[in-house]
Parts: C-alpha cells; sequence; structure tokens
C-alpha cells in the first residue's frame, strides 16, 4: 500500500517563544511587533505575521494591554439595540475596527441614563481606548465619567467643551429638505411630521429642519400636524392614529426615522387607506428592509457606514494623536432622498 506522506502540523499551543523561533528573530521583535512598535523595520514584522498566521497563534491580548498601555479595544453605545439602524452601525463600526486591529465592547443605553451610566462603568472597567457614544440623546452629564478619566470620546450631534471630545454632525437639513421639496414637486401642500421624542436632541433637529423645509417651500405647518411619537413601530401606529382623529388629514406624513414610518405603513393597511394612492409616506435612516416593504419605502438615507467611518476616524484621531492638539473635532456625515413606492401625486392633482 502507498505510504501517505507525513504532514507537518503546528504546535497545539504556540507561544510567543514558537513565534521567535519561527521567524528567527528574538522574543523582544515578536511583541514589539503585535504592539505595533515603529522600532520593527518592515521587514522584520511581516516575518512576524507570516509565523503567526502559519502556527495560528493568538497574542495575549491581556498581556498586550499591560505592555503597551492600551487596550486596542474600542467601546460603542447605542440607543436602542432593537432598532435595525443600530445593528447596522454596529456591523459597519466592528468591520472598520477589526480591520485596523481593534475589538469592540457594545453597549444599549435604551434612553435611560441609569442603564447609560452602567454602560459607561463597563466601559472604564475593560480600559477602552476610547467609546463612540451614538445615543442620540441627553448625555452630557453622564459622560463626564469618560471625560474626566481622560478617555477619548465621540458624540452624535452633541458637542462637549473638552478636548478629548469630538462630534459628529449629521447633515439631516439636506435629505429633509430634498423631501419636502419631493413631496411638494408631486402636489402635496397638506403634509404633517411625525416627531421622535423630545427628550432626544436629535429628534428637535429633525423637527426644525421640517420646519424650515416647510417655509423654504413656501407652505404652511400646521401645529396639529406636527406629532411627538417614540421612534418605534408603535409610535408610527400611534401618530398615525392622531393624525387620522383630525376633521382635516394630511396627504402626506414625513417621519423622523423608518421604524415609525413603517408603523404608519401598517396603520394605514389596517384603516384600508392605500399607499401611496391615499397617502404618502417618507422615513429617514433607510434600513437595510426599507425597500422591502409594501409598498418600498421612500426615505432619506443616513449611511451607517459613513458614520461608523466618521466614529472609528474621531476616535483614532484622538487616541494616535501624541502631543499634537491640532486634531479634527467635527465630522460630518451627509444624508440623501432615496425616492420608492411610498410617494405619489395626493388624488386631488393626480
Amino acid at each position: 500500500m502507498p505510504r501517505k506522506a507525513a504532514r507537518k502540523t503546528a504546535p497545539k499551543n504556540p507561544d510567543i517563544r514558537t513565534v521567535a523561533a519561527v521567524a528567527k528573530v528574538s522574543i523582544a521583535t515578536v511583541s514589539r511587533t503585535i504592539n505595533g512598535s515603529s522600532l520593527v523595520s518592515e521587514k522584520l514584522s511581516k516575518r512576524v505575521w507570516q509565523a503567526i498566521r502559519q502556527l495560528n497563534y493568538f497574542p495575549n491580548t491581556h498581556a498586550r494591554t499591560l505592555v503597551s498601555g492600551r487596550s486596542h479595544l474600542l467601546g460603542i453605545i447605542v440607543e436602542n439595540i432593537t432598532n435595525p439602524f443600530f445593528p447596522e452601525l454596529i456591523q459597519s463600526f466592528e468591520e472598520i475596527a477589526v480591520a485596523n486591529g481593534y475589538e469592540i465592547l457594545v453597549s444599549s443605553s435604551n434612553s435611560d441614563p441609569k442603564i447609560l451610566t452602567n454602560c459607561i462603568r463597563r466601559m472604564l472597567e475593560r480600559k477602552v481606548d476610547g467609546v463612540a457614544v451614538m445615543t442620540f440623546g441627553e448625555e452630557e452629564p453622564v459622560l463626564d465619567q469618560l471625560v474626566h478619566r481622560n478617555v477619548p470620546i465621540v458624540l452624535a450631534e452633541f458637542k462637549l467643551d473638552d478636548p478629548k471630545a469630538s462630534t459628529i454632525l449629521l447633515d439631516y437639513s439636506t435629505g429633509i429638505h430634498d423631501a419636502v421639496r419631493h413631496l411638494a414637486a408631486l402636489g402635496h401642500t397638506r403634509i404633517a411630521f411625525l416627531a421622535g421624542p423630545h427628550n432626544l436632541h436629535s429628534a428637535l433637529t429633525r423637527e426644525n429642519d421640517f420646519r424650515a423645509a416647510m417655509s423654504s417651500c413656501g407652505l404652511s405647518t400646521r401645529p396639529d400636524w406636527i406629532v411627538e411619537c417614540d421612534h418605534m413601530l408603535k409610535g408610527g401606529v400611534t401618530g398615525y392614529t392622531r393624525l387620522r382623529a383630525q376633521s382635516e388629514r394630511p396627504t402626506a406624513i414625513v417621519c423622523s426615522n423608518d421604524m415609525t414610518a413603517i408603523g404608519v405603513l401598517r396603520a394605514a393597511y389596517m384603516d384600508g387607506r392605500r399607499v401611496p394612492e391615499d397617502l404618502s409616506v417618507v422615513g429617514l435612516d433607510d434600513i437595510s428592509f426599507a425597500e422591502f416593504t409594501l409598498p418600498p419605502l421612500t426615505t432619506i438615507r443616513l449611511s451607517r457606514a459613513d458614520l461608523a467611518r466618521a466614529a472609528f476616524d474621531a476616535l483614532c484621531a484622538q487616541v494616535d494623536q501624541g502631543e499634537s492638539t491640532t486634531i479634527q473635532r467635527e465630522f460630518l456625515v451627509s444624508t440623501s432622498l432615496v425616492v420608492r413606492g411610498s410617494t405619489a401625486p395626493p388624488r386631488a392633482v393626480a
């Protein structure tokens, strides 16, 4: 019988000494390479990483933290993990972080300051290198915990007067103006807005941008057609029900996010009203299944990939700044209108 060739196998539990032996370098060189030291030449670094992959060696991250003083761990705190917008944001943030040698720690605040406090405690206990706070709410009292401990942070739409805090500015205005102009061009003049909770500064920003957009299009904003509701599916149902109860109804509804808009689609269907024939609906976010609703949702796109990239770049700029004081503190993420099947001319104009 033919003999099988003996297969060379890597040690079951390779350690840093094994890596050094395979790479033919010192243990110190392996350690410096893993910790990203600039003292190791590119040639030696490639040799070390080749040996690491060959041996399927997993560096001890705890030891790496002790040596470098950095955890290579970034925290991200989101507002509500049940809203599809945030898992998509987390996925993009993790992809970017992992590609750059970081791990991430995820927490959800559920818009509760007490929970947010616990989230931040977890981050501090794990000694994260920085935290992206994507909660879109009133965070300042709690975030002082991070600032006072000199932890770099980046906030969505919220500015702190501290050199360790950066801000991501979200250009809701462009997308909302485009949405209102789109509806006006279709012939809509009776346009309502389902606003998010007024305790969220992002919700107030979107509402103010809607008012400005209506004014720029020469349309009046009716106070009773701006309805505050939560950012979940039930919020859209509640908002639609309140508008339906009025003697005069809007022909179009712009919503503060896609979840609310999808709730409106559901409520309109149960009410026997057809979208877009009887009612036009616009969302905001462009979550992944917005194009799969019936009809597909016209929405204002806020790219999670762009938001994640801005958050990561902001944190890295602070973590790696050294003695520099001239780093970028503000990052802009744009929005744009995506027209699908949930908008059409109102009946009187069609």
